[in-house]
């Protein structure tokens, strides 16, 4: 039997950190996630961008850590959001009503882009 996979890579710029990760998201991996994601915040990083882009799977478990990061960064002022998930994780959001960690990044980035800052805040150049 194979063990799922997840690579985990963090870059930050100031109190900024992108997470990208890469793999697979159930509950051998998740415990990384969980992982990283408390280290970005025990670092002093005060806003988390997880890009989901190379993710092929994410299950409940991942889902839990997702949610339990971003209240756990609410309640240190910092904030957590997720970006360009595949349609199963979209799917899984919405039937939990936990597309909040999607929604937020839209509303913010519409009044960025009037600002002119770029549309893509995952894209830490």
């Amino acid at each position: 039997m194979t063990l799922p996979q997840l690579n985990i890579y963090r870059h930050d710029r100031g109190r900024r950190a992108l997470v990208t990760l890469a793999g697979v998201i159930d509950p051998a991996t998740a415990p990384q996630v969980r992982a990283a994601l408390e280290r970005c915040l025990h670092d002093g990083i005060t806003t988390i961008d997880v890009d989901l882009t190379t993710v092929d799977r994410c299950d409940r478990s991942g889902l839990r850590v997702f949610l339990d990061a971003s209240r756990h960064a609410a309640g240190t002022h910092a904030s957590l959001r997720l970006h360009h998930p595949s349609p199963q994780t979209a799917r899984l959001l919405a039937d939990t009503g936990s597309e909040r960690l999607l929604r937020r990044w839209h509303r913010e980035r519409r009044g960025a882009r009037r600002n002119g800052e770029p549309r893509d805040p995952a894209r830490l150049e």
